[in-house]
């Protein structure tokens, strides 16, 4: 399942994504883990969620960041959910390409049980009507 945290820049957004991490964490039974565009939140997480500084590997496009994050979740069979703060930077997406890494990240989900939140700086009516669905918060 891929859900979606959307509004403009300076919402709150990543306040939401860090809440619903934190609250997860005490109910899951697998590992959990934060993508960021650097450890600014470290300590505003729970100590039992691994945080990666995204911009440290040096991602370039959408396609080496869906590779990342097979990695990741080919390295963890206990993996249960994934956090993107910044998805759109961490993932370097342009707007209008967010519908292809999206469906990517719905096939991935689907295949090995992972679920992702995903917060994205776009308003709610500028995503694309298939993607609607997934918003769980709109600010």
């Amino acid at each position: 399942m891929v859900q979606l945290i959307v509004g403009r820049k300076g919402k709150g957004k990543t306040k939401h994504l860090l809440d619903k991490v934190n609250t997860e964490v005490q109910k899951v039974s697998g590992n959990i883990v934060y993508l960021d565009k650097s450890t600014k939140h470290m300590y505003e997480l729970n100590n039992k969620i691994r945080l990666i500084d995204v911009p440290s590997y040096l991602i370039s496009d959408a396609d080496e960041f869906i590779g990342f994050t097979c990695g990741i979740i080919s390295q963890d069979h206990d993996l249960q959910q994934m956090y993107f703060d910044s998805f759109l930077k961490i993932a370097c997406v342009e707007n209008n390409d967010i519908e292809p890494i999206i469906n990517k990240l719905e096939v991935i989900s689907n295949k090995f049980g992972v679920d992702f939140v995903l917060s994205v700086s776009q308003d709610e009516g500028d995503l694309p009507e298939s993607l609607r669905e997934k918003v769980i918060v709109s600010l």
